[in-house]
């Protein structure tokens, strides 16, 4: 256990702020134009794996009880990546559309790379603030989220994922031997879907209509709407070209990774539409050092499970007799999953091997493959 006193310290929370490196990278591989442009996305796939595999795991664990005042210095990344993310799209929007100095190949690579910052980061980082009571924070959630077009995952990811994950009403849980391939489109309108009925049942318990003002989506719709047409006013329609093609990588990301979190691992259903309640084992977790730095520690995913509220430098470490481990870190894992006869020559081992270890009772896993088990609260 590492005490309170020495989290605190400055030097604890520095790897943490690696990620900042990634922007004076984008400007620097701009300015170089060329094949140069693909160093952002390498350096976060490549460098971080590599990195993972040079460093010991890190199996040790912060004082839980450590206080918001002395994580400071790991709130303060979080809190100002906001604005250097905002300067530095819009800024290379700008670039991209006023200088020969980018081909239009570059200028697609370019904000490739950029994508992959604003969903491995900007997402990630969005995803700690929207846990926190704070206004502030949850702001500047709705903030980064607005960036990439993606504003519905806060109340998917905290009214719908949180509650359900593992099972049938969960879209973004990973079913056995479901490519990612077929989980991206389904993923993509179904936590749309889930959301808008999530905020829309919410509202009909006041006895609201959905159309009420109090309904987050207006909020979503009108700050992509102000981002979108900020890209324009700055870049033109190759501008918002740009900014739409980095919103939609960020959004791959993050349903890689997502993919990756829960592939395969369901609750059990205990009858009459009631499901087990979440235990450490419906997550998968690694403990890879660089990964984790580079992910705020979202790697630990049991734990934010546990403790959806608990700030990432607190999230404690599971071991392989608590919880599922994935064999590499997420940065090798989202590109294993860019190839499914790899993915489930990887994964599906592991998933037959955690069904004997938890559920050996379960005989027929048919109806939790295909997610045809009565979504929670169904008495069907």
């Amino acid at each position: 256990m590492i005490p309170s006193s020495q989290v605190a310290k400055l030097q604890s929370a520095l790897p943490f702020w690696m990620t900042l490196l990634l922007i004076p990278l984008i400007w620097i591989v701009a300015g170089l134009g060329g094949w140069w442009v693909l160093l952002v996305p390498a350096s976060t796939w490549y460098l971080f794996s590599i990195l993972d595999g040079v460093l010991e795991l890190n199996l040790e664990n912060a004082d839980p009880d450590t206080t918001d005042e002395d994580l400071y210095w790991y709130r303060f990344v979080t809190m100002i990546w906001p604005l250097v993310q905002f300067i530095t799209l819009f800024g290379m929007i700008y670039y991209a559309t006023h200088t020969d100095h980018l081909s239009v190949a570059a200028k697609i690579g370019l904000f490739f790379g950029v994508g992959v910052v604003t969903g491995t980061v900007g997402i990630v980082y969005s995803h700690e603030l929207m846990h926190q009571s704070n206004k502030t924070e949850r702001w500047l959630s709705d903030i980064l989220l607005s960036m990439v077009l993606y504003s519905h995952f806060r109340t998917e990811h905290l009214h719908v994922h949180h509650p359900h994950v593992g099972t049938p009403r969960d879209p973004v849980t990973a079913r056995y031997n479901e490519g990612f391939h077929r989980f991206f489109p389904r993923v993509l309108i179904g936590s749309l879907r889930s959301a808008f009925r999530a905020e829309k049942g919410r509202l009909a318990k006041k006895g609201l209509p959905w159309t009420d003002l109090s309904n987050p989506f207006w909020r979503y719709w009108a700050m992509q709407g102000g981002m979108l047409l900020l890209a324009f006013i700055i870049g033109g329609w190759a501008g918002l070209f740009l900014f739409i093609w980095q919103a939609y990588i960020a959004i791959w990301q993050l349903e890689l990774t997502n993919y990756v979190e829960h592939y395969g691992l369901t609750r059990k259903h205990l009858g009459d539409g009631k499901y087990e309640h979440v235990k450490p084992h419906h997550s998968w977790n690694a403990a890879h050092k660089a990964s984790n730095w580079l992910l705020i520690n979202l790697q630990r995913h049991s734990d934010h499970h546990y403790k959806p509220n608990r700030r990432f430098p607190l999230l404690q470490n599971y071991t392989e007799d608590q919880a599922p481990q994935l064999p590499y870190g997420y940065p090798i894992m989202t590109m294993a999953a860019m190839v499914p006869p790899v993915w489930k020559r990887i994964m599906n081992p592991r998933v037959r091997k955690w069904r004997g270890m938890y559920y050996p009772e379960i005989t027929r896993w048919h109806a939790y493959n295909k997610a045809l088990n009565p979504e929670p609260g169904s008495k069907t």
